[in-house]
């Protein structure tokens, strides 16, 4: 076998051992992902080095960054989707749980957040006093409304 083959087989076999120490499935496709996701970034990186060294003559324009700004946009993140909600409507003037937050933006922003992703947010907001956090009478849970 080749030099590069011998490498990955002793990488992969490395790998596996710390991977299987997690007993979640979950959580070692995670750390699987990660690492596949950090390898790639270093072999780009790599690349663009070696390529920059080895050019001779005037630089020219990738094709990667008409990938960053075209159709394939992400969709926004909690904590923007919450600061609109927040800022931009009013739809914390009325008292709001984590659960009807989130069913929210599932209907209206088309974004499908846990209570878990929300609730972190939702504390911070409240630290900030931008919101206020109070139990709610009937079901003893945190409801969120404008300060």
């Amino acid at each position: 076998m080749s030099k590069q083959t011998e490498k990955l087989k002793k990488q992969l076999i490395e790998i596996s051992e710390v991977v299987n120490l997690f007993k979640s499935e979950a959580v070692q496709v995670k750390v699987i992902d990660k690492l596949l996701e950090v390898m790639i970034d270093a072999e780009r990186s790599d690349a663009d080095t070696n390529d920059a060294l080895h050019k001779k003559g005037p630089k020219q324009k990738s094709n990667e960054s008409n990938y960053e700004h075209g159709a394939g946009r992400k969709k926004p993140g909690a904590t923007k989707v919450l600061n609109q909600l927040l800022t931009g409507t009013d739809f914390f003037e009325t008292h709001r749980s984590i659960s009807s937050i989130a069913d929210y933006c599932k209907t209206n922003y088309d974004s499908d957040f846990k209570t878990s992703e929300l609730s972190g947010i939702l504390l911070k907001l409240a630290n900030e006093h931008k919101l206020k956090r109070e139990r709610s009478n009937t079901n003893n849970r945190f409801e969120y409304v404008k300060a």
